[in-house]
This record gives structure tokens, sequence and C-alpha cells, in this order.
């Protein structure tokens, strides 16, 4: 018998079992899917720096290299952007024949079956350098190395399951897609009406038990050429054919679309982009019960098995496209900047496109940061299910901002569609982005603070555990344990907390990094107020933080802070201090933390317990949001990191798809070299106040042949300046091609006035 649990625990436990909301098994097996990473840390309020910095940096063997620079660029040279749109609306036949015969859907798959063998760190270099060529490439490589049959075959499938379907997905002989979205359910999906029936038939002329399904599926990646179907449904038994429970849950299963009762949709067109998408059903499909991935042993088990693959899959392709559309929106914004004048002089030089442009700069310079801290933990083993959750939702969310940032600074380059335009495609699949893989609002609103406060946090599920255990005794017992330890936990927060924040977390612990250590004190003293301000909060308002959305969000958007702010400043480490990049590391930091003390200031303005709001205001944050954002200092040195060809700049854009034809990016290329390499000789004309260089020349001002680099460089600009037009009849098919346009509308005009 213990005095402090039957005396002090006891009616707290009581209480707590009382007020704590039911949990359904979709929620808890969300919540055990993955696992927690350098999100416990920061969730602790004082996060080990020394762990983060022994993270292994993530790096390419030599066959992973050789095929990033092999296969990877030999397909990047056959992609047209423009053709697969304008022309062909799909890959050309002969990319698909490529890819497969490459495995290039087989980068996941291990060695022993047939695949590549990649870690998810080449997966993602893969990703990132193809999506700076083509949308629609990227996501048909994408999709069948992230959550999908491959996936789940080589997590959860049988040895005979793996042996039969991993070789075949591996060289391309099936596609394979994942259908889980349906009309039904979008976001919710256990609310999914799509059912399968255990029952006795007929399977390839033997009587068999398994699985008549009937489904409705929509919005399915590589749903229209797809030949092996992944499927999620809900299982039911009513003839007790396979044990005594009725009802076993969502299940996943693999269906050969080429089975009677399979019916593969037309195609959606998402956004404009025209990689294969669309719906599909099953009308009376009968699959044999070794069909279920993982076989009957897991029927029922197909929320968790999708929500642990997806801790990993939603870490790798999205990030990875995003850090790419990030990064090329800084190379070419900071090259068009750079080239194109106005009013005399270059538009990189007003304050009101070095603003923007500092942004993208930043942007690319912390998603990519954010991109290799998370392929390090994927490398190791680790599936951080909260992190790739704030991976997923900001670096689609940033991305949006960079791609809006650079069609702002490009103008009427960026709208006027055609060949010629290198980022309008870019800019219109970018809503692809913030919808799949789980809807932006809801994983800010629910998932990162919601999904992270349980998971991450030091006790709260042991709590969590213990009240909902059936056996009260030990129940009691395991949160006394978990209750106690918790209640120390938050007791040393509270301190910290107080002295970091009055202090300005002048004292807060800090690796010694140089320049970015006054970096770290402040990202510990965040932590420290982030971890009171959520325990207290988890405290006053319980089950009800569920259904209080917008604080849940402010929660999630600090945590996501945390986590981005600590992979910049593990880069600028890692890269080996560049001083030439601390002005991208500033921009971030000011950045970070004016929205970490925005959302501090909201919280504690909108905390429905006003004594507990008082309290904290006190502790956290005593003399209110101070943060400013960067300086212009900061803004006008961040920009410039874009604006001349430099060391800084190729760091800032690795590994982006060069291919040298006549395409928008390579004319860009051309001329921003030209440029930059004529700026001295161009300054002398300046000064001499002659515009024209053959006059320069004739004057003496420039020698004959910087004269003609000059006007290479000039020419190089005027084709970049350049924007696409269309005759008529290719536009819209009332025109006929051998009228004129004008002649049409004009005899238009006389059959109106005649009638």
């Amino acid at each position: 018998m213990s005095f402090r649990r039957d005396t002090l625990t006891k009616p707290i436990f009581s209480w707590a079992r009382g007020v704590l909301p039911a949990m359904s098994d979709t929620e808890r097996e969300a919540l055990e899917a993955g696992d927690v990473w350098w999100d416990a840390d920061l969730f602790t309020g004082n996060p080990d720096w020394s762990k983060l910095l022994k993270v292994r940096q993530p790096t390419l063997t030599d066959e992973e290299r050789a095929f990033l620079d092999g296969p990877v660029d030999e397909l990047c040279a056959m992609l047209d952007e423009w053709k697969i749109f304008w022309e062909l609306r799909d890959l050309p036949q002969d990319v698909w024949h490529f890819v497969k015969r490459e495995k290039f859907f087989g980068m996941i798959i291990p060695k022993e079956f047939g695949g590549l063998g990649f870690s998810p760190y080449a997966h993602s270099e893969v990703v990132r350098k193809i999506s700076t060529r083509s949308i629609a490439a990227a996501v048909t490589v994408m999709v069948p190395n992230s959550l999908g049959p491959g996936e789940l075959l080589m997590r959860f499938g049988t040895r005979e399951q793996q042996q039969r379907w991993l070789p075949r997905l591996a060289d391309g002989r099936d596609i394979p897609c994942f259908g889980l979205t349906s009309p039904e359910a979008g976001s919710d999906a256990a609310s999914m009406v799509d059912t399968g029936i255990i029952c006795k038939g007929d399977f390839e002329g033997r009587e068999v038990v398994g699985l008549r399904l009937n489904w409705h599926k929509r919005y399915i990646t590589l749903g229209p050429v797809a030949t092996l179907l992944g499927l999620a449904f809900k299982a039911y038994d009513p003839d007790r054919l396979v044990g005594d429970q009725e009802e076993h849950g969502i299940t996943v299963a693999l269906i050969p679309t080429n089975l009677p009762g399979v019916e593969i949709g037309q195609r959606h067109l998402p956004s404009m982009q025209v990689f294969q998408n669309g719906p599909n059903r099953g009308r009376d499909v009968f699959i044999p019960l070794d069909y279920v991935i993982g076989g009957k042993e897991r029927l029922g088990q197909g929320w968790k098995m999708l929500m642990t693959a997806l801790a990993a899959g939603r870490g790798i392709s999205l990030p990875s496209l995003s850090a790419a559309g990030a990064a090329y929106a800084a190379r070419t914004t900071g090259a068009y900047a750079r080239i194109r004048e106005q009013f005399g002089i270059s538009i990189s030089k007003f304050e009101g496109v070095e603003e923007p442009l500092a942004r993208i700069v930043a942007t690319a310079y912390q998603l990519d940061a954010a991109r290799r801290l998370t392929c390090a933990a994927l490398n190791a083993g680790v599936h951080p299910a909260v992190i790739s959750g704030i991976m997923k939702l900001h670096a689609t969310e940033r991305m949006r901002v960079a791609i809006d940032d650079a069609m702002d600074i490009h103008g009427g380059k960026a709208v006027i569609d055609g060949p010629q335009n290198y980022l309008g495609n870019l800019h219109r699949a970018v809503p692809v982005g913030i919808t799949v893989e789980g809807a932006n609002i809801l994983t800010r609103n629910l998932i990162v603070f919601g999904q992270g406060a349980i998971r991450a946090h030091p006790y709260l599920l042991d709590e969590m555990n213990a009240l909902a255990d059936a056996d009260r005794e030990r129940g009691l017992t395991a949160f006394d344990k978990a209750f106690w330890k918790h209640a120390g936990h938050s007791f040393r927060t509270l301190f910290r907390a107080l002295g970091r924040s009055w202090t300005f977390g002048a004292f807060a612990p800090a690796p010694d990094a140089g320049d970015a250590t006054p970096f770290y004190r402040q990202l510990s003293r965040y932590s420290a107020a982030f971890a009171l301000c959520a325990d207290l909060t988890l405290l006053t308002l319980g089950g009800a933080l569920k259904r209080k959305e917008m604080l849940s969000a402010r929660f999630g958007d600090i945590l996501s802070e945390l986590y981005l702010l600590s992979a910049a400043l593990k880069r600028w480490q890692d890269e080996g201090r560049q001083k030439e990049d601390f002005a991208a590391l500033e921009w971030c930091m000011a950045t970070g933390f004016k929205t970490i003390e925005s959302r501090l200031a909201e919280i504690l303005a909108n905390l429905p317990n006003r004594f507990v709001a008082g309290f904290l205001k006190v502790v956290v944050q005593p003399f209110g949001a101070r943060v400013l954002g960067p300086s212009d200092r900061v803004v006008h040195r961040c920009a410039s990191l874009a604006l001349e060809p430099s060391a800084a700049r190729e760091r800032l854009t690795p590994d982006l798809a060069h291919v040298d034809d006549d395409g928008g990016f390579a004319r860009l290329e051309r001329a921003f070299k030209l440029v930059a390499s004529t700026d001295a000789i161009a300054k002398r004309l300046r000064a001499a106040r002659v515009r024209d260089w053959k006059e320069a020349v004739t004057k003496g001002v420039i020698t004959q042949a910087e004269g003609e680099q000059l006007a290479a460089a000039r020419e190089a600009v005027a084709k970049v300046i350049e924007v696409d037009d269309f005759a008529p009849d290719v536009l819209s098919p009332i025109y006929k091609k051998t009228v004129n346009v004008h002649q049409f509308f004009q005899e238009l005009g006389e059959q109106r006035a005649a009638s």
C-alpha cells in the first residue's frame, strides 16, 4: 500500500477518469503509429542540443550518387513540361518505359526483391531533382515509393506476398496505386463506407474463404494506369468464418485491377496537372484472404498500418517537392531580378523586390535544412509521425508563399503561359501539395499539436493509458507513478521558463556554435515557455482542448517553428558555419522568433481560464511580444545570396535539374552568367553615359571584344524577357487556319448584322 497513491493520487485519478473523453480505435491507432524523435526533446522544455548536433548528416552512397547523376539526369533531359501539359496530357511513352526499366518505381524496394534499395535520403534527392524539371514526372515517381502497396508490403506483408509482388513492383511489371479517399470520407477516413464481407467464393477455380468487396474511391494517383490497387475498406465477418468478431475495422488488401468487377474510371485533372489520377470502383470483387496485406492476422489493422507508413512517407515526398520548388524559385527569381532592368537599373536594387526575394532565399534554406534533418531520422530507422506532419504542412505552405513571391517578382514573364514560362506550372501545382496526404487545415488545427501533445510529451501518454486501463488498481498504480513525475517535470519547467523569459534567454543552455550560439539560447527559452503553456492548457482544458482548434493550431505553430529552426541551425553547423550563409540563418531565426512570440501572445489572449492566462503572461511573456522580424540589413544580405554566381548560391540551390536546351530555365541560366560576367563592362558604359556598345567602342570606353561580350549578354537577356504567343487557331478551334483573326470577327459581325 502507498500513502501517496491511496490518499493523494486516488481522488485525482477518479476525477481524471470521469473527464477523460473516449478515444476511438482509429484515434488510438493514429496516436500509436510512428515514433517520437527530436519533437520529444522540444516538448521537455529543455532540449539537449548535443543530441541534435550528433545526428549523422545524411549522405548518398556512390551507387545512389551515380543514379542521381546518371538515370535521373537522363530522365530530366527527356522531359518537356510544356509538351507534357499542352500536347500529350501525359508522360511520353518512352518516359514510361524508361522509368520502369531503370527501376524508378522500385527505389525503396530492397535489392533482394529486385529493387534499388535506396535510403530515404536518396529517395528524397531523386524526387527533389525531378521536381525541378517536371511536376508530372515527379509525382509519377514519388507515389510508388511513398504510401502504397510497396511500402505496406515491405513493412507488413507476409514473406509469400513480398516474394510475389515486390519484384513485379520493382521492375514496373505492375504499376501500383492506393485507394483510400472516397466521396464520403476525405480527411475523415474512418467514415468510409467501402466494405469487404468475409465469405466463401470461387477464385481461380477453387472455393476459398475470402472477401467480397464493394468500393468507390477517387483522387487516386496512378489509378487510371495501375495494375495493382492497394485498397482500404472496412471488413465484416457476419458468418464468423475467421473468428468470433463481426466487425474487424479498416483493412488493407491488394487488388489486381484485372479482376472481375473492378472498374477503372476516367481521369481527373488536378489543378491542370497531368499526372495520372482518377476514380475507381469495385462491384462484388472477390479476393482470397491471403490478398489482405499481412494475411488474415492483419484484418482490422489497416488504419494503424496506414498511419505507420504515412509517418515515413509524409516526411519524404511532398517535403522534397516543396524544398525543390523553393530552391528553384530562389535560383530563377534571383537570376531574373539580377538581369531584368526597369528605370535603367536592375530590379534587384529595389527594396520592394529585395524583401520577397529574401523571403524566398531563406525559405529555400530552411526547407532543405528540415528535409535533410527529417531524412536523417528516416535513414536511422526512425519514423517520426509528428515531425512528418509538420514537414508536410509547413513545407507545402511555405512553398506556396515562395512561389507566390516568385510570381510577383517575375510579373508578366510568369503570367504568360507557354514553353518559355518556367514558373507557371509550378504555381498551378501548389494546391495539389496543400491538399493531398492530409489537408493542411486539418493537419494544422488538429494533428500537429493534438498528436504531438500526447506522443511527444514525456508523461501524458502514460497517464492516458493508465486512466483507460480496465484494471482500476493497475491503472491507479501506473497513473500514480506517471502523474507525480509529470508534476515534478512541470515545476522544473516553470522555473526554467520564468528564469529564461525574465533574462531574455541570456543564461539558457546552448552549445558553443559561434555566431549562432545566441539562437540556441532563444530556442531553449521558447521551448520552456511552450512546454509550460502546453502543460497548463492541457491541465485546465483537458479533453475540451480537442474542440479548441485555434488554440491547438497556435501551439502546433510553435512546435513546428521550434523544429524548423532547429533544422536550420543544424544545417549551418553541418555545412561548416559558412559566413556567407549566415544572413539566411538570421532571417529564419528572426522570422521564426516573431511567429513564436505572436502565437504565445495569441494563446494567452484566448485561454478560457483567465487566471492561468495572467499567470503565464507574467512567467513567459512579461514584456510582451518584442521580436519584430528580420532587420532591413538582414533582408538586404539575404536577398544578395541569390543575385551573384557564388558558392553560397550553389549551396542554396544544389542538384537542380540543369538541361542544356533552349527552354526558359536554360535561357535564364545563360543570361545570368553573361550579365554577371559583363557587369564591370556595363558599369563603365553607365559611367560614360553611353548606352550603345558600338559607340562606347568608338569612344574607347571599352574594347571591341568587351562590346561583343556585352552584346551577347543583352541578346541573352532579351531572349529571357520574351514571352510566348500563339496563332489564334492553336489556342481555339473556332478560328479557321486559313482565315485571319480580324477577318474572322469581321465576318462574324456581318453575319449578325444580316440576321
